[in-house]
């Protein structure tokens, strides 16, 4: 038989999740085919990412044997970190198509092939994880963000969406574009694409121009995706024209997946061992912070108000990265996660409150949320804990991850990026309790938006009840979130 040809079945079991999330494009693709029916294409996707999540957690739980240290192919590679990430990537897309379920309901139009692009979405997500080449780098993001042009602009009746849609394809093309030819540059200077393999000839490389060009334009690329000041401009806009569940998607699993992938690379390749690359990190990390806390403060639109708060929260992370390098792993995996669950809890609420076919928009103003503790209390109670968990507030978890991003400074005597965090956090109070302080107001006479009376019982409901317990428990026992990011290292 033809090597070739021949298929190690052992050396695929690493990847079992992804090839489960492929099978269930597949089987939806075929399902749409023949009948179009929302509760099965629904059903579909929930039960496919649920099947990928249990086999990936029997992989980490040890109940279904792995080959040790197993390499599919030298472009992709399964480790703690990876599996880490893909348990919130799978964990985050689960949420997001329950969402996305209730949301599209009422949808009129086709809207079974919106669950096909979130599912192709979740694969290039849970691939830039895996990541451990060039090649594997730009095709794996490219699989991520193309369906998310599709995504943004699915409600097409709103100008808006199909106004963030056309932004997001633009403003995207021209960072691939960009990340393209920082690796063009580095593959000029090293003679390589594999992250090892750079790693092993770049201290011969650290004042190459081409080494050093090819990094900051890669990063640059990096940072429009993870909307990282001065690349940020687009994020508002994106977030505030985008359906309800595309943006909890956007601000979750988009983001899990990207830090992932930024973090292997720069650390795998040793990258970040480049000083023009810390310095230029530093320099991010800090206008991330001071552009997305500053320009929120201004907002009366809530979603556009938590996309410039992703921004300043991305400048936290990237503090802790170029504070303490490979120990970052750590306070990076907590934080995202952290982060990633947090948002959805927000954006949840956001969705419950909203309807694809409002002739005024989405329930995104904050004017429509005045007065919503004394006819929704339970969604007030969970709004509000999302919003102190994003302002790190303690009892969330929130402030067990931010508390990490401020020690991975000091210990690092990085006292400036220090005090940028407890400033960030500090302007970020001020406009999270605007936000509180209009859920408790008096109500208005005229209800704009409002969730139906039974949403409790329904599945987006209960799914925001559960991320909001999730968040309180990690907040007051942290102990088991630290200890499984810690054992989630890269190899």
């Amino acid at each position: 038989m033809n090597e070739l040809a021949m298929i190690n079945v052992d050396s695929l079991m690493p990847f079992a999740p992804i090839i489960i999330v492929v099978l269930t494009v597949l089987v939806l693709m075929i399902a749409i085919a023949i009948k179009r029916i929302h509760f099965l294409a629904g059903t579909i996707s929930v039960l496919g990412l649920n099947i990928a999540l249990a086999v990936l957690m029997g992989q980490i739980l040890g109940w279904i044997a792995l080959p040790s240290n197993v390499v599919v192919d030298p472009m992709f590679i399964v480790d703690p970190f990876a599996q880490f990430n893909m348990v919130v990537i799978l964990v985050s897309s689960l949420a997001c198509f329950t969402l996305t379920y209730a949301y599209m309901r009422s949808f009129q139009d086709q809207k079974e092939e919106l669950y096909l692009l979130m599912l192709l979405s979740t694969i290039g997500a849970m691939l830039m994880v895996c990541a451990h080449n060039l090649a594997s780098f730009f095709v794996s993001l490219e699989l991520l963000s193309v369906p998310l042009y599709g995504m943004l602009a699915y409600t097409f009746m709103r100008q808006h969406s199909l106004e963030s849609g056309l932004k997001y394809l633009v403003l995207s093309a021209t960072a691939s574009a960009t990340l393209l030819m920082g690796m063009a540059f580095i593959y000029a200077a090293t003679g390589t694409l594999d992250f090892t393999q750079i790693s092993k000839v770049l201290p011969e490389l650290l004042t190459a121009p081409l080494m050093i060009l090819g990094a900051a334009m890669m990063f640059f690329a990096i940072a429009f995706k993870l909307s990282a000041a001065p690349f940020h401009t687009w994020t508002p806009d994106v977030y505030e024209g985008a359906p309800a569940p595309v943006a909890t998607y956007l601000a979750s699993v988009s983001k899990v997946a990207m830090m992932g992938l930024a973090l292997r690379f720069l650390l795998d390749s040793a990258v970040l061992a480049l000083e023009s690359v810390q310095l230029l990190i530093m320099i991010i990390a800090t206008l991330s912070i001071l552009a997305g806390n500053l320009l929120a403060i201004r907002q009366t639109n809530l979603k556009r108000l938590l996309g410039y708060s992703s921004i300043a929260h991305m400048g936290y992370v990237l503090i802790a990265i170029v504070s303490v390098g490979g120990g970052a792993v750590v306070i990076s995996n907590m934080y995202m996660a952290m982060y990633a669950l947090t948002s959805i809890g927000a954006f949840g609420v956001i969705t419950l409150m909203s309807s694809p076919y409002q002739d005024k928009g989405e329930a995104d103003e904050l004017r429509y949320y005045q007065g919503l503790f004394w006819r929704r209390p339970v969604m007030t109670g969970m709004m509000t804990i999302m919003l102190l968990s994003l302002a790190g507030v303690p009892l969330t978890a929130g402030f067990i991850t931010k508390f990490f991003a401020i020690l991975s400074a000091v210990q690092d005597q990085q006292w400036f990026l220090a005090i940028m965090i407890v400033v960030g956090s500090a302007i970020g109070l001020y406009y999270y309790l605007r936000v509180m302080l209009t859920l408790f107001k008096r109500p208005k006479e005229h209800i704009h938006f409002d969730a139906m009376s039974h949403w409790g019982a329904q599945a987006g409901g209960m799914m925001v009840m559960i991320v909001t317990l999730v968040v309180i428990y990690f907040g007051v026992l942290p102990s088991d979130l630290i200890l499984w990011a810690e054992q989630a290292r890269l190899w």
